[in-house]
Order: C-alpha cells, then structure tokens, then sequence
C-alpha cells in the first residue's frame, strides 16, 4: 500500500489508524504549499486533488472515512463488532467530516463556497467560534471515556485525534474541554502517533 498525505491534514488520521493496525505501507508526501494536490501527476492518482489516497495493489481508495473503514476490515479489532457501537463511533466519523473539518476549512478555504475576499475574511473570523462549538459538542456527546466508545481504541479516535490537533491553531482555549485535553494525552502516548511523529508526518 502507499499513502498519499500533507502533513498535519487529516490524511494523517489514516496514516495512525495503519500503524495500529500494523499493516505495511509506503507513504507519497505532497506539498500543498507548492500545490502538488493539483499537479497533473496527483490528479491522476486522485482527481479531487485532495488527501488522503491509498493505492492498494494499483486500487486508488480516497476519502478519510472510506480508507479507515478499509483499514478497521483489514483489522477488525479497530472497530467493535457490536453493530450500535460500530454506529456510535462512525457517527462521530461522519460529523466530523461533515460538519467539524468543515469549520476549520473556511480558514483557509474560503475559495471552495465563496469569490469575494471581504466573504473570505468573515469566514475565517468566525472559525475560533465554529471550532469551539464543534470542540464543545466533542466534549459533551463524543468521549464517553479515554476514547470515543470508552476504553476501546477505534479508527474513529484516530479521525478525532487529528480534528482535534487543528483546535489549537483555530484560536480554540482548550481549558474548558477536559476531556478532549486528556484524550489527545492518550492518543500522543500511544506508539503509533509517536511513530507518525518520529516519521515527521505531523508536527
């Protein structure tokens, strides 16, 4: 397998939930300062010209949710087998996507929903509001112990460890969240984020 990623995105999520799944990979960086997500040789491998990709055996699987359900088959132990808790923790996945990484995109991503710079700009000034209310909603409906569905690690932490790695530089105060403060802990002491770290793959 070989991973397509930039470095602090939410490729990153992927790139964990490999490392605890113990599966071998090669990884493809991209730099989106240099714009390589719109390279003609990326848009090849992915036309949406975004992270994550993973090419499994000449198969291009993108989309974070999709690469993480294929990872959590490849190890089943990523995700219970129980199918309420299986939907618990994809439902934190699916808000994430939709609506969380959604917030911090408009800081920087203002292109995707609107032309004019002044809507760019107020975009971007409402981001420390979204985030906090979306880290507030984490706080309250998402950590129902160490992890997402209490002492069992899944592939849906992993997504909300890098979500949650964005809050900081999203002006977000994390003195009000406790439990995302000692959930990210949790998920820095863990071999595989300190291995996706020794790699350089996230700051």
């Amino acid at each position: 397998m070989k991973l397509y990623y930039a470095t602090g995105t939410i490729s990153i999520a992927v790139a964990i939930a490999l490392e605890e799944a113990g599966l071998a990979y090669d990884t493809h960086k991209l730099d989106f300062a240099a714009g390589d997500q719109q390279s003609a040789d990326y848009t090849k491998v992915n036309p949406k010209g975004r992270v994550p990709a993973l090419d499994v055996d000449g198969t291009i699987l993108t989309e974070t949710g999709a690469l993480l359900d294929y990872i959590a088959a490849r190890a089943p132990a990523l995700m219970p087998a129980d199918p309420i808790e299986a939907a618990k923790a994809r439902s934190v996945m699916y808000y994430l996507a939709s609506t969380m990484h959604v917030n911090h995109a408009h800081k920087m991503r203002g292109h995707r929903w609107a032309d004019q710079d002044s809507s760019w700009q107020d975009m971007t000034a409402k981001v420390p509001q979204t985030m906090t209310g979306s880290a507030q909603f984490v706080e309250d409906e998402c950590l129902s112990g160490p992890f997402i569905l209490g002492d069992q690690m899944t592939i849906a932490d992993a997504y909300l460890f890098m979500v949650c790695s964005w809050l900081p530089g999203d002006d977000v105060d994390l003195a009000p969240f406790p439990k995302i403060r000692a959930f990210m802990e949790t998920m820095d002491a863990r071999d595989s984020v300190k291995t996706i770290r020794a790699k350089g793959m996230m700051r």
